[in-house]
């Protein structure tokens, strides 16, 4: 071989030496580096909570601490919530998604203004690899959990409870039904529970999907229902929430009843309890939030730091896009006048001198609620 020959083919092993010994240093780099993004992932993982709306009280109030101090306790103290309320506003909704799809949050936890129209959003979370937990509203897209209650048990539970308040009058009068926002899949489910119930059992007046949920909504619903039948038709009225319930009781007052009709609700918020303890409201459904928002942020961690839910999940549930979703179903609870203090006080929701303010004292008194 002459020099030139020797000179390229030393040349030609040096470098092929230099390029396998930087490709091993950047093996042995790569592999750390995936190491420590996996423990930075696991001990600082940022979960984008998505909430639809305020002025039901219990997301403010309730969801959004329990998310955020569970999250919280689930990794140390480390993990990180970046947080939307969509006021209602399902476009709103899904830019706010986007923008945390964006960011690169590890996790979505969303509970849908509209159970449609945020598809898309959840798609695009999809195929940028961050999972998507479904609360209390079962989304449309391709999300990986979803944690809520057994809603039509819930709509059984408000119908039973009708029922009962209703008794030998149950087919006397007409029954007015108030549903949820048809926007939102828990309505339709409230109903067909309710229905089940109270099918043949009682006569039904007019029927209405209330728009968002909105108690003025449902209070302009009430009043077109009292002139469709008149008020001494009506012997009882479903409300698939506590905030329509107070709308429409406000509306029944407004037509004069001498004696209130029995109405159900539902979320057992502080006001629909005070008004249970006055006897205006029949029933509410207490739901453990608690339960519920502290499930939904162990779903969020587990996926986001890749692990399997099967110590999670209980059961799964079929939405019209996705099959066999990893979920649980919390249960739920009648609320009347009688067991305020195994509920909500019991699990720390209220105390009793939250309910019992000097203007509901003395009904407080008359149940035993002191």
């Amino acid at each position: 071989m002459n020099t030139h020959k020797r000179r390229a083919a030393v040349a030609i092993a040096a470098t092929a030496m230099a390029v396998s010994l930087a490709a091993c240093g950047s093996a042995k780099e790569s592999g750390s580096g995936d190491k420590d993004d996996s423990a930075k992932k696991g001990d600082d993982l940022t979960v984008g909570l998505l909430l639809p709306e305020s002025q039901t009280a219990r997301y403010e109030k309730f969801d959004k601490p329990l998310i955020e101090k569970k999250i919280s306790e689930l990794t140390n103290g480390k993990g990180h919530v970046t947080y939307e309320n969509a006021k209602q506003d399902a476009s709103l909704q899904s830019q706010q998604a986007d923008t945390m799809v964006t960011n690169k949050v590890d996790v979505l936890i969303v509970d849908a203004v509209d159970f449609k129209a945020i598809a898309s959003s959840v798609k695009k979370a999809h195929e940028a690899g961050i999972p998507v937990v479904a609360y209390d509203r079962l989304a449309e897209g391709p999300i990986d959990a979803y944690t809520s209650f057994d809603n039509e048990t819930v709509g059984k539970v408000q119908g039973e409870a009708l029922l009962k308040a209703l008794g030998s009058k149950a087919k006397s009068g007409k029954v007015v039904m108030m549903n949820g926002s048809a926007t939102d899949p828990n309505a339709a489910q409230f109903k067909k529970g309710a229905h089940s119930v109270l099918d043949g059992k009682v006569n039904y007046g007019p029927e209405y999907d209330t728009v968002d949920w909105k108690p003025e909504k449902a209070n302009a619903n009430m009043d077109a229902a009292i002139s469709a039948v008149g008020k001494k038709n009506i012997v009882g009225v479903y409300s698939a929430n506590d905030s329509m319930a107070g709308g429409i009781i406000q509306s029944l007052k407004g037509a004069g009843f001498s004696t209130l009709p029995p109405v159900t609700g539902q979320d057992a918020e502080l006001n629909g309890v005070q008004r249970i303890v006055t006897g205006e409201q029949y029933m509410s459904v207490y739901k453990s939030y608690p339960k519920e928002a502290e499930t939904a942020a162990e779903m969020a961690v587990a996926l986001g730091q890749g692990k399997k839910l099967d110590k999670i999940a209980t059961s799964k549930v079929d939405s019209s896009t996705v099959k066999g979703v990893p979920a649980v179903l919390v249960p739920v609870v009648s609320l009347t006048k009688d067991n305020i203090k195994d509920t909500v006080i019991k699990e720390g929701i209220y105390s009793v001198s939250d309910i019992c303010t000097a203007k509901y004292k003395a009904d407080c008194d008359k149940i035993g609620l002191k």
